[in-house]
């Protein structure tokens, strides 16, 4: 066996890890194709009873979802078996199980309600397939471009304040099935206030019967949600109060059996539906759709990434999130073609899936598969006629209440203002706005604090003490005589910074007695073009007024762009290199401060002198 060097091996393991980076950003197409093979009938056992558990509840919980949009119960459900059995396919997370979900089924309604968007819930309706095919469409272009991969500089905040608002929609929407009042309620609004104001107005014509079961149902729930985890609360509570209408309705003359119902739907319902393509106009449509769009792709993508790496925090796998994107859009073209609706990655049924035993990807399908059976079951048999809309909205309210946890929104009013200001507005936004708006308004703020934030570079001033060592200054006081100031700048010295810190160190050359800045970058990050010529304009204007700028403890990043960009060259005019003159020292490691050092000695070589007077800048905008 050949020797090898040390050169050979390093150079092996550089290309080793480039060849790793490569692949573990490269989209497979397939990639439940590992999982399959390596199956066995332990676990198959597991995912089967794991996807028993989560079908149970990913059935009633479509209908919920379909109930929210003001869609054909049969279209949540549809989603529910056709997002489960796609998205394994091309899911890069072992426990995901996709299907709608609150925060995407009250974004189509909120939309659709929109003055001039329809003219009618047919033409509602009629839209789905195509909005599902623009949402998958959007989903797998930026699984392609990588976008998830940016997800991660959205806050927190956002995501929590926009569910809050939007379960509290869902909330205030779903009382008008619980009062009795749903015909009433046509053409409520889309908003908070409007809907309130609409059952406000519509309150004397509350009815007593789906007021009992609506009330009945949530409670219930909520009783044997506390008591009982493992069994499937949802279906069971839903089953078990749908009987008791049924009996009232038949035994009774109490007005039961006039409580409002679902409509049963047949397998006609479920056949793919692609009228809307063949009709004029149709790039009028997509242009109509395509703010709604995006906003559930990027909506879905979120949720999907939260989800996912909530999971594998538990799980410890490591999630790719392009991958996970890939088969969210992958799931929205099923369900547009399988007359479905949006599809998004379930945080509740996830968590169960995981809970249940889940072993891999196969686990949503046999859910899925087992959501298809339950379909062909209740288009069959038209059991979905004798499910009162008040007894399924008390299970949404409960679900949407579910959705807004108080710790963590006390986490983010708690941490910093802007994490408080960003988790108001999302939250109003959505209670005002049409959610599609509602987050992109959040995002903005969120953006902009940063930028903000990221925009203002730290600058701090520094001294040589008595022992010749360098300490930041702790305390504001005058120097006579100052000839030298050291500034140390911390922070990101992009576009959005550039003009800021040009203008604090421009404040130094007040002092007409200065005559050296050093600036100190060991900690600045990210020069880009805007901040390299703002530097070069502080070195000639500082050169035209008879002053120098030497740059101390700079990266190899730092000299890079200083070099490239030709600044470089700027900033060593004057400097004798055959003699050994610099104005620029790098950081080195093994001692921190002697590049600073190294500065002062060029300093005080330009002023002709061994001793200079110091000078440590000082912001008055900062305080001591």
């Amino acid at each position: 066996m050949p020797k090898l060097s040390l050169q050979n091996l390093l150079r092996r393991a550089r290309y080793t890890r480039k060849r790793n980076s490569e692949e573990s950003r490269r989209l497979d197409p397939l990639p439940i194709r590992g999982p399959l093979r390596r199956y066995n009938s332990e676990k198959f056992t597991q995912d089967f009873r794991a996807a028993i558990n989560v079908a149970l509840l990913a059935l009633p919980q479509g209908m919920a979802y379909a109930a929210i949009a003001e869609l054909p119960i049969a279209y949540g459900i549809a989603c529910s078996a056709v997002a489960a059995i796609v998205a394994p396919f091309f899911s890069g997370s072992r426990h995901t199980i996709l299907g709608p979900t609150n925060a995407t089924a009250f974004m189509i309604f909120s939309f659709f309600l929109i003055p001039g968007m329809t003219s009618s819930k047919g033409e509602m309706i009629a839209l789905m397939p195509l909005l599902c095919l623009m949402v998958g469409a959007f989903c797998i272009v930026g699984a392609i471009l990588r976008v998830a991969d940016l997800l991660q500089f959205v806050s927190r905040s956002v995501l929590v304040g926009y569910i809050a608002g939007a379960a509290t929609l869902i909330i205030a929407n779903q009382f008008k099935h619980i009062l009795g009042i749903t015909e009433l309620m046509e053409g409520g609004g889309t908003t908070f206030v409007t809907i309130l104001l609409k059952l406000l107005s519509n309150l004397s014509s509350l009815q007593w019967q789906p007021l009992i079961l609506g009330a009945s149902t949530l409670l219930c729930y909520l009783v044997l949600q506390s008591r009982f985890r493992r069994i499937p609360v949802f279906a069971v509570t839903l089953v078990l109060f749908s009987f008791l209408a049924w009996i009232l309705g038949e035994k009774t003359n109490l007005g039961f059996a006039e409580v409002s119902k679902f409509e049963a739907f047949s397998f006609q319902d479920l056949a793919p539906e692609f009228a809307i393509f063949a009709q004029p106009g149709l790039l009028d449509k997509v242009a109509q759709l395509s703010t709604i769009a995006f906003a559930i792709a990027f909506l879905a993508s979120l949720e999907n990434t939260v989800m996912s790496k909530s999971l594998a925090s538990r799980t410890g796998d490591r999630p790719d999130v392009n991958q996970d994107m890939l088969s969210v859009g992958a799931a929205n073209i099923a369900a547009g073609i399988f007359a479905g609706m949006p599809a998004s990655g379930s945080l509740t049924r996830s968590a169960l899936n995981y809970e249940s035993g889940a072993r891999t990807r196969l686990a949503s399908l046999f859910c899925g598969i087992l959501c298809l059976a339950g379909i062909f079951l209740l288009a069959t048999f038209p059991l979905v006629q004798h499910i009162p809309r008040a007894c399924l909205a008390g299970l949404v309210i409960a679900v949407a209440g579910s959705l807004i946890s108080p710790r963590v929104i006390r986490i983010c009013l708690r941490s910093t203002r802007d994490d408080a200001l960003v988790l108001i507005v999302s939250f109003v936004a959505a209670l005002f706005a049409p959610l599609h708006t509602a987050i992109f308004i959040g995002i903005a703020l969120s953006i902009s604090l940063f930028l903000r934030k990221a925009s203002r570079p730290y600058l701090v001033e520094y001294e040589v003490n008595d022992e010749g060592d360098l300490r930041e200054l702790g305390e504001k006081r005058k120097r006579p005589n100052p000839s030298i100031s050291i500034v140390h700048v911390e922070g990101d010295l992009f576009f959005g910074a550039a003009e800021l810190f040009r203008n604090q160190i421009q404040r130094t050359f007040v002092d007409e007695n200065l005559r050296v800045i050093i600036l100190r970058l060991k900690n600045a990050r990210h020069l880009d073009a805007t901040s390299v010529l703002a530097l070069e304009d502080l070195i000639r204007s500082a050169r035209k007024e008879g002053r120098h700028i030497i740059v101390s403890g700079a990266s190899r990043e730092v000299y890079r762009v200083l070099k490239f960009s030709g600044v470089l060259e700027v900033l060593q005019e004057g400097c004798d290199r055959s003699r050994g003159e610099s104005n620029l020292y790098l950081f080195m490691p093994s001692n921190p401060n002697i590049s600073t050092r190294d500065a002062l000695k060029r300093a005080q070589q330009i002023l002709g002198t061994d001793k200079a007077d110091i000078k440590i800048f000082y912001d008055p905008e900062k305080g001591s």
